[in-house]
């Protein structure tokens, strides 16, 4: 590669693209830890993209009608940094350069979006990115339909690796994406044919031009070093009515001495190498320092936009007034005021009529109710709309022709749909739901747990929620799973006993800001707890007592989603034999857990014995049977500590002993 013919060639543009490679060096250097080889190696098409394309202003880094930048390849994070902080955005002075990847610093190893309002997302497991971008791209889609392109028309543009390719996420997301026709979804393609063992070709010869076209994408491929071209490819790819891939050939770490190996992608650190480098780049600066005439040009570029902000903001001024303020309340993530009036009339009608129905059933009706009224709502389901019940006759489905539907027919890709409902979330202005069952939260479980970790409000409805979905058998019968969410961090799990219950999981789910929810819900009928019709959101609590021991309360027995039936049944059963029985409905460990201690203490009192019981495993239970004064030797455990089986689901019940009279004989062997 001769640099001097590039440098010659372009020298504007090579000062600046090697500006981005002097700071990736200096930073990951003074960090000792980082990936430098593709900062270097990306930075001239990183340096096209923001200086003629990218529509931003530094100023204002989270402006609504922005075009949103997301690297996927998140290990080269130090790519964006340095971007940043070379166009002027305020959160990235030269300080968070030199604290790369040390405590307290928004330059983390990985981008991470709660850090930095120019974060748009978190990324670093390979090809989350990508399918986040698929529903940014959905996003502006729908807003733009809704409000009108003077308010919504921007672009999504992504740099994406090898690594992001390989990851079986990418092929979920670039169907998706070729499948709507995302025309303002460019992916930009770091060519360098390099991996952390070695060459891409030890283990992959994926043609991934032939793959995007296939897929419905336009693709081009290019010099990724050459500037005209770069412009030339982000200028065409703006003009296609599919979305965009442009392969663009680089050299990692260019012009270093591990240029084109497998060194070049981590951290590039020995002095001798740096100083030879920059010399290859023409660079003579001292660490971290840019030369005025460099920044100020990367700062002319980073306030270039503020003129087109404010010609939005009069457009979006001059939008009628109840556009603007629903605008500006879902772009805040607030649900509408009378959200809490609609569900509190729903409750009492449900309390009324006491209907026996299915959670997921449940769920149905209360989407019923509310996708009306807060229409940022975007349901969906992974190709079982009719088994999750998450479509509602008004959303409309979004497609070709109805840019403004809010129903997303997802296909089975549960991992590409999840990952993309935190790119919607992130996008803003839209709230995003959508369902599978629940044994499949393990397709989706890397981006649910990204949902928690980027503090994303994303629902996921989980039908089929236990052995109770029946005859198809252990392979689709969660066991774990409720378990496995519960142990994530930042993450609301619900279990709702009846329709009411449901109601007001989804009111809690709807009004957050920061927190994911996870919803699961049963595939058979199950009766009305609540008949007393109470104003009150009881869910918010995550546990109260449903109905309370009549003489001596002796057993508290704890149950949750479709168990709580169950419960009431043995409470029966106990109090017929003189035996007083408090019953606690606990539809949210997360959420009783954050109760004061007066409260837990009010409803988990000390001295009766405690029976837990719930359709899954034991684990996570303990908390509530051992703790909060309970003891060992006064409580047990009525669940599940094998998979299930194929069966119709009372036989199973029964099988499993998840019964009134095993419930019943448990609590009386502990008293």
């Amino acid at each position: 590669m001769d640099l001097k013919a590039l440098q010659t060639a372009n020298p504007d543009h090579w000062s600046k693209a090697a500006a981005i490679r002097a700071l990736t060096l200096d930073a990951v250097a003074a960090a000792n830890s980082g990936h430098s080889g593709m900062p270097i190696g990306m930075a001239d098409v990183a340096t096209v993209l923001y200086q003629n394309h990218l529509k931003f202003d530094a100023a204002q880094p989270n402006w609504p009608d922005r075009d949103r930048f997301i690297l996927s390849a998140g290990h080269g994070s130090m790519l964006l940094y340095s971007l940043l902080h070379l166009v002027g955005d305020v959160q990235f002075l030269i300080e968070e350069i030199k604290n790369f990847r040390q405590m307290g610093a928004r330059t983390a190893g990985h981008p991470e979006n709660f850090l930095a309002d120019a974060i748009e997302t978190t990324t670093g497991p390979l090809g989350q990115g990508i399918a986040n971008s698929v529903g940014f791209a959905m996003a502006e889609e729908i807003q733009r339909a809704t409000y009108g392109a003077k308010v919504v028309d921007h672009y999504t543009y992504v740099i994406a690796g090898d690594g992001c390719l390989m990851e079986g996420i990418s092929q979920e997301a670039i169907a998706l994406a070729g499948r709507h026709k995302l025309s303002k979804l460019i992916l930009m393609w770091d060519n360098n044919n390099i991996t952390i063992d070695g060459p891409v070709t030890l283990s992959d010869t994926t043609d991934q031009v032939a793959r995007f076209r296939a897929a419905g994408w336009d693709v081009q491929e290019i010099d990724g070093h050459n500037p005209d071209e770069i412009d030339a490819a982000l200028t065409a790819a703006k003009k296609t009515d599919t979305p965009s891939m442009i392969a663009c050939k680089t050299h990692i770490a260019l012009g270093h001495a591990a240029q084109d190996t497998s060194k070049g992608h981590g951290a590039l650190t020995d002095p001798a190498q740096m100083v030879a480098a920059k010399e290859a780049w023409g660079w003579t600066s001292a660490p971290f320092d840019i030369p005025a005439d460099i920044k100020s040009a990367w700062e002319a570029i980073g306030s270039r936009g503020a003129e087109v902000r404010k010609a939005w903001e009069e457009r979006f001024d001059s939008m009628p007034r109840g556009k603007r303020e629903t605008f500006n309340r879902a772009l805040a993530g607030e649900a509408p005021q009378k959200l809490t009036a609609v569900i509190k009339a729903f409750k009492k009608q449900m309390s009324e009529s006491a209907p026996k129905l299915a959670t997921r059933s449940s769920s149905e009706k209360v989407l019923e109710v509310i996708n009306p009224i807060m229409t940022e709502t975007v349901g969906g389901s992974a190709d079982l709309t009719g088994s999750n019940n998450t479509k509602t006759a008004d959303l409309g489905v979004f497609d070709l022709d109805n840019r403004g539907g809010r129903y997303i027919y997802w296909g089975i890709r549960e991992h590409g749909m999840a990952s993309a409902m935190n790119g919607m979330a992130l996008h803003g202005g839209v709230r995003p739901y959508s369902g599978t069952f629940m044994c499949f939260t393990d397709y989706a479980r890397p981006a649910m747990r990204l949902s928690a970790l980027m503090q994303v409000p994303v629902v996921y409805v989980m039908t089929h929620d236990s052995i109770g979905l029946g005859e198809d058998g252990p392979t689709h019968q969660p066991v774990e799973h409720l378990a496995i969410s519960r142990a994530t961090p930042n993450t609301l799990v619900f279990r709702p006993a009846d329709t009411i219950e449901t109601a007001e999981a989804w009111e809690i789910a709807l009004t957050q800001t920061g927190t994911p929810s996870v919803l699961s819900l049963t595939r058979q009928g199950l009766p009305t707890v609540r008949t007393e019709h109470k104003n009150n959101n009881m869910t918010a609590r995550g546990a109260y007592t449903l109905v309370d021991a009549e003489g001596k309360r002796q057993v508290i027995l704890i149950a949750s989603g479709s168990e709580v039936s169950v419960a009431l049944e043995a409470r029966d059963l106990l109090q017929a034999e003189g035996v007083g029985v408090r019953v606690v409905s606990m539809p949210c460990m997360e959420l009783f857990a954050q109760q004061d201690d007066a409260y837990r203490k009010r409803t988990l009192p000390g001295g009766a014995v405690r029976v837990g019981i719930e359709a899954g495993v034991r684990q996570g239970w303990d908390q509530w049977l051992l703790g909060e004064r309970g003891k060992f030797g006064k409580a047990d455990f009525v669940g599940m500590d094998s998979f299930g089986a194929s069966a119709p689901a009372e036989e199973l019940f029964v099988k499993f002993g998840i019964t009134a009279a095993n419930v019943a004989e448990k609590a009386k062997a502990l008293l």
